[in-house]
């Protein structure tokens, strides 16, 4: 783990123990990508630190994402602000629907390091087309891109391999991680995941 997640000396926290699942896909699949539904708008967009932190947080609370809750800010900051870093936002009738992001610094690889949609939007069939358009805004980037990488867990929902795996991404290697999760960031730890 980075130096960031070390835990303070007495600070309290939940253990973790979980599966992380490595993947990667070196062409997109072909034929056309799946449509949004109707009423969903995908934009590019820079984000305050605030306004990510808020997205991140809203998204990903239910799946234990906590790594970008502890990162400082200037990390964090300087990371958002980096040229290989892109995020796109996608709303549906207007709402925020969920994200996506990724990042070329391991290039020629891109890495899609985060990914998600916000509770009351899942199960209204953009999960799909968003991975399509997360694949199709890294292989649009022409021959020059190796492959795209991803990693999910099983602290992530149930349907994320799945999909993953039917998208066209392939299982690289499983690695079995414990996470102190500082219990300050309000984060409940599943029973399953308990260690």
């Amino acid at each position: 783990m980075l130096d960031y997640t070390r835990l303070a000396p007495g600070e309290l926290a939940d253990r973790a123990v979980v599966t992380v699942i490595f993947l990667r896909m070196n062409h997109r699949k072909p034929g056309p990508s799946p449509a949004f539904p109707e009423g969903a708008v995908l934009t590019q967009e820079r984000l305050s630190l605030a306004r990510y932190r808020e997205i991140y947080n809203e998204i990903g609370g239910p799946w234990l994402w906590w790594l970008r809750r502890i990162m400082p800010d200037e990390m964090l900051a300087r990371h958002l602000a980096s040229p290989a870093v892109n995020i796109f936002l996608l709303r549906f009738n207007g709402e925020l629907a969920g994200f996506f992001e990724t990042d070329s610094s391991p290039w020629p690889d891109v890495n899609l390091n985060y990914f998600g949609l916000l509770p009351g939007m899942i199960g209204k069939g953009l999960g799909t087309a968003l991975l399509a358009a997360a694949v199709d805004s890294v292989f649009s980037r022409g021959s020059l891109v190796r492959g795209m990488t991803v990693n999910t867990c099983n602290a992530d929902h149930p349907r994320a391999l799945p999909n993953y795996l039917a998208a066209g991404f392939r299982e690289v290697r499983r690695v079995k991680e414990t996470w102190d999760i500082p219990r300050r960031l309000g984060l409940t730890v599943p029973e399953h995941l308990r260690g």
